[in-house]
């Protein structure tokens, strides 16, 4: 959340990290409900969004504080080089879904618009934060259309990358026409666009079991042939004792690393040692 700083030193030193190798950084936030005080999965209250667009609110001022904490954290952000770190910034992800308070069961369509640019106008305009590449991220699961990834789209002007997130599972024939429909929307809008957040727990098939051909078959396969900047997995929870299956990579043992392994030396796929230095302004460019 926004307001929990106590990690903020980790964080940092491991975006840090990150940029000297020229990884590619992304952050979404499960920011905390400026009004109930729960988290933000707290829906019980469809006021959350009005309160804190209200200006000089008790809602409005915490949210902002909490902001103003994103914002010392965004501009304290420099690499070795001095330079500040770029991030790719998902606020309020899958608001297509009504799980958290800026979804749709407690927000109207202009509310979440209002939302999104009060927040990216506070950072940018008022806190200077330019560090940030704000990507917005409908959920879209099954089947859907170009007016499914455009969803409460809050303008050109303030969303710069166009994400999707797909827990698809094995629908691979949905998930491969929404990569044409992101692909096809981001030549129009002149924007990248990438897949923000994918995967199945457990890395498992219909049936319960593993699923040891899940990367070629369901996120290689896909891809071929559209203009898909990035694909992110959902993470691999913290698991010592080896208990659980929270897991959405594969790992040293796991039953589909084999296969990963196919999917990482296929030509079409960029890695992290693939990467051309992303960091550095050519030479020559005029502004």
């Amino acid at each position: 959340a926004l307001d929990d700083l106590q990690l903020n030193d980790a964080r940092r030193a491991t975006i840090i990290e990150a940029y000297d190798r020229g990884q590619v950084i992304t952050a979404n936030s499960h920011v905390n409900n400026p009004l109930t005080g729960g988290d933000a999965w707290d829906n019980s209250n469809g006021n959350t969004v009005s309160q804190i667009l209200r200006n000089g609110s008790q809602t409005n001022l915490k949210f902002k504080s909490w902001l103003d904490n994103l914002a010392v954290f965004a501009n304290d952000l420099k690499g070795s080089d001095g330079n500040l770190i770029p991030i790719l910034f998902r606020p309020f992800h899958e608001h297509t879904q009504g799980w958290s308070w800026w979804g749709t069961n407690t927000t109207s369509e202009q509310e979440f618009i209002d939302l999104w640019r009060f927040t990216v106008d506070y950072l940018k305009n008022e806190k200077n934060v330019h560090n940030f590449i704000y990507a917005i991220s409908p959920q879209i699961d099954q089947l859907g259309s170009r007016e499914s990834i455009l969803f409460r789209w809050p303008g050109d002007d303030y969303v710069d990358f166009i994400g999707m997130d797909s827990y698809h599972g094995t629908n691979t024939s949905g998930y491969s026409s929404n990569l044409r429909n992101l692909s096809l929307l981001s030549v129009e809008k002149g924007k990248p666009c990438g897949v923000t957040e994918t995967g199945i727990e457990g890395i498992l098939n219909v049936d319960g079991e593993s699923y040891d051909t899940y990367w070629t078959n369901e996120i290689g396969k896909p891809l071929a042939g559209k203009n898909i900047g990035m694909v992110i997995l959902w993470r691999n929870a913290y698991d010592p004792n080896d208990q659980g299956n929270h897991f959405y990579a594969p790992f040293e043992g796991q039953s589909s690393s084999v296969n990963f392994q196919e999917f990482y030396e296929d030509p079409l796929t960029l890695f992290s040692n693939d990467l051309p230095d992303m960091y550095t302004m050519p030479s020559g460019i005029n502004f």
